[in-house]
C-alpha cells in the first residue's frame, strides 16, 4: 500500500513539473499577444489625438479676430522680445529756466527714471542787469514711459524750438552676442577638461593660452551685452531749457542815433585795437633789425667824419 502511494505521489509531480513550462509558454505567448495588440492600440490613439489637435487648431485660426487685438498682441510680443535703443534730443522755450529744471527732474522721478546730469549756464543778455540762463539736462526713463515724458517735457514750456527722436533695434545683435557667449563657454569647458587631462607642460601650457584667449572673448561679448542691455532698458531724452528770444524794436530816430554811435564805438575800438596790435607787430623788427642798423650807420659817419680833417691839409700841401 504504501508503495502504491508513493508511486502515485512521484507520478503527479512528474505530471506538474511537465505542466509547468507549458504554463510559462502559454503566458509568454499571452504577453507578447498582449504587447503586439497594444502597440497598434497605441499608434490609434496617437494617430486621433494628432487628428483632434489639428481640427482644434483649424477650428482656432477660423476664429474672427479684431485687428486691433492683433495689433495689440504684436506690439506687446515685441515690447517682450526686441532690443530697442531709443533716444531724443529736445529743445524747449521756456520763461524761467530754472523752474523748468525742477520741473524735469520731478518728471524724470515720476516715471521710474533719473537725472544723469543737470548744467546751467549763464549768458549775457542785452540787459547786462538781467543775464539769461540756459539749462541743460540728460535724463533716462524706462522705454515704456518715453512718450508720456515727452509729452509732459513739451508742456513745460511755451514752444518747442527743436526735437529729434532716434531708435535702433539691436535685436540682432543682441541674440547674435547670446550664441556666441553660449558657443565660448562650451568652448571653454572643453579646454579645461583638456587640461585635465594634460600630461605635460608645454602641453598644459598651450592649453592654458587658449583658454585665456577665450575667456578674454567672453569677457568682451558680455560687456557688449551689457551695453545694449542698459542702452535699451532705459531711454535717453537730453533737454535743453533756454529764455524766449528778447524782441528789439528796430525803428525810430534815437534807435538811429542809438545805433549809430555804437557803430562809431565799434569803428574807434576796432581802429585803436589795430594799431596797438601793428605796434606790438612791429615792436621786434624795430628791436632786431631798425635799431642795430642805425646803430652801425651812426658809427660809419663818426668814422668818415674823422678822417675828413686830417685828408684836407694834405691836398692843400700838395696844391702849393
Amino acid at each position: 500500500m504504501k508503495y502504491t502511494s508513493l508511486l502515485v505521489l512521484t507520478a503527479s509531480l512528474m505530471v506538474l513539473s511537465a505542466c509547468e513550462p507549458a504554463r510559462e509558454r502559454v503566458a509568454q505567448s499571452s504577453i507578447k499577444s498582449d504587447s503586439e495588440t497594444a502597440k497598434p492600440m497605441a499608434q490609434e490613439q496617437l494617430r486621433r489625438a494628432e487628428v483632434n489637435d489639428s481640427v482644434a487648431k483649424q477650428s482656432i485660426s477660423n476664429q474672427p479676430v479684431s485687428l486691433k487685438d492683433a495689433d495689440a498682441a504684436n506690439m506687446a510680443s515685441q515690447a517682450f522680445d526686441r532690443k530697442i535703443i531709443r533716444n531724443a534730443n529736445l529743445t524747449v522755450e521756456v520763461a524761467s529756466p530754472g523752474d523748468a529744471q525742477h520741473k524735469i527732474v520731478s518728471i524724470a522721478e515720476s516715471h521710474q527714471g533719473f537725472v544723469v546730469t543737470s548744467e546751467a549756464t549763464q549768458r549775457s543778455a542785452e540787459d547786462k542787469s538781467k543775464p539769461e540762463m540756459t539749462v541743460d539736462q540728460v535724463i533716462r526713463v524706462p522705454p515704456s514711459q518715453f512718450n508720456q515724458v515727452m509729452d509732459e517735457i513739451r508742456a513745460v514750456g511755451a514752444r518747442v524750438i527743436q526735437e529729434k527722436i532716434t531708435g535702433q533695434d539691436v535685436t540682432e545683435e543682441f541674440m547674435d552676442l547670446e550664441a556666441r557667449i553660449k558657443n565660448q563657454k562650451a568652448l571653454e569647458l572643453q579646454f579645461l577638461e583638456i587640461m585635465k587631462r594634460a600630461g605635460k607642460v608645454d602641453d598644459a601650457l598651450s592649453v592654458q593660452r587658449e583658454l585665456a584667449e577665450v575667456r578674454t572673448e567672453i569677457e568682451k561679448l558680455e560687456g557688449r551685452r551689457r551695453f545694449l542691455e542698459n542702452q535699451s532698458s532705459l531711454s535717453t531724452i537730453n533737454v535743453t531749457l533756454q529764455p524766449p528770444m528778447q524782441i528789439v524794436n528796430a525803428t525810430g530816430f534815437w534807435y538811429s542815433v542809438k545805433s549809430a554811435f555804437s557803430d562809431g564805438v565799434d569803428v574807434a575800438a576796432d581802429i585803436v585795437l589795430f594799431l596797438i596790435r601793428a605796434i606790438i607787430a612791429l615792436l621786434p623788427i624795430l628791436v632786431l633789425i631798425v635799431l642795430p642798423l642805425a646803430l652801425l650807420v651812426k658809427l660809419g659817419l663818426r668814422v668818415v667824419r674823422r678822417r675828413r680833417p686830417v685828408a684836407e691839409p694834405a691836398t692843400a700841401a700838395v696844391s702849393e
